[in-house]
């Protein structure tokens, strides 16, 4: 864990982004930055975290502390959370995410263990740590990066839609338990983003990439952090994203799901 990159200036408030190197996940650090936010990054390259950690303190004059980390490895939330030494976490960004594209029973096993730990378990666990305090001072904001995955079935990668699934009705029946309370829980669920996403799960040729339209990941994060300001539950930027994943409600899902195979294997 580095120090922060300019000496703490008390009353600004601290955002917490995980997977803050690249694509949404550093596009929202960079607006909570813009926003007189102190950061907390968190990523597994040290040499990315430090490029970014310098690049937002210099722009914008904000201390940011950085922590290499691999939120895949079980007990890692709490790591982090301990390396934090005590300090209040007024915005929580669960970003860091990752897919496998391919047949489960051919997929690495420990790699789906791995991505179930990353998309769920971090997540969750991080949230449940920096909650408590929020509660405490009334106020908070909690962002989960689902995707619009999460609204149906995903053949040919089956762990990763079922893990944005769980993050959204987690994310979801979490902001209806804090109603009122001052702390407020969004859901970004993006589509198709041009981010290194694609890369890692092996799918930049896969129909969905192919045949879907696909947004840039600042205007992405640019939606989620204006829902997240106005306390909205659930966020789904661009027309098309929004009008698939509510469609998907009046089509039976075998039919659904048969579709999603299809547009993923074209």
């Amino acid at each position: 864990m580095s120090s922060p990159t300019k000496g703490t200036v008390a009353g600004r408030p601290l955002a917490l982004v995980t997977g803050a190197t690249v694509g949404i996940g550093y596009e929202l650090a960079r607006l909570l930055a813009r926003d007189r936010h102190d950061l907390a990054i968190v990523a597994r390259s040290e040499t990315k975290l430090r490029q970014v950690a310098e690049q937002l303190s210099a722009q914008h004059g904000v201390d940011v502390t950085w922590v290499a980390l691999d939120l895949s490895v079980s007990g890692a939330a709490l790591d982090l959370h301990r390396r934090l030494a005590g300090r209040a976490v007024d915005v929580l960004v669960n970003n860091a995410g990752v897919g496998v594209f391919g047949a489960f029973a051919e997929a690495d096993g420990d790699a789906a263990v791995r991505m179930i730990r990353l998309n769920v378990e971090a997540p969750t666990h991080l949230t449940r740590l920096v909650l408590p305090e929020m509660l405490r001072r009334d106020a908070g904001r909690i962002l989960n990066v689902a995707s619009t995955a999460a609204f149906q079935p995903g053949p040919l990668m089956a762990v990763y839609y079922a893990t944005k699934a769980y993050l959204l009705h987690f994310g979801e029946a979490l902001d209806e338990e804090l109603h009122g309370t001052g702390v407020t829980v969004t859901t970004l669920c993006p589509g198709p983003t041009a981010t290194e996403f694609q890369q890692r799960a092996g799918m930049e040729d896969s129909g969905l990439m192919r045949h879907l339209g696909v947004m840039d990941a600042a205007s992405v994060a640019k939606a989620g952090y204006r829902g997240m300001l106005r306390g909205r539950r659930l966020v789904i930027p661009g027309l098309t994203n929004r009008l698939g994943s509510f469609s998907v409600r009046l089509t039976p899902r075998r039919l659904v799901t048969r579709i999603v195979r299809r547009i993923q294997q074209e």
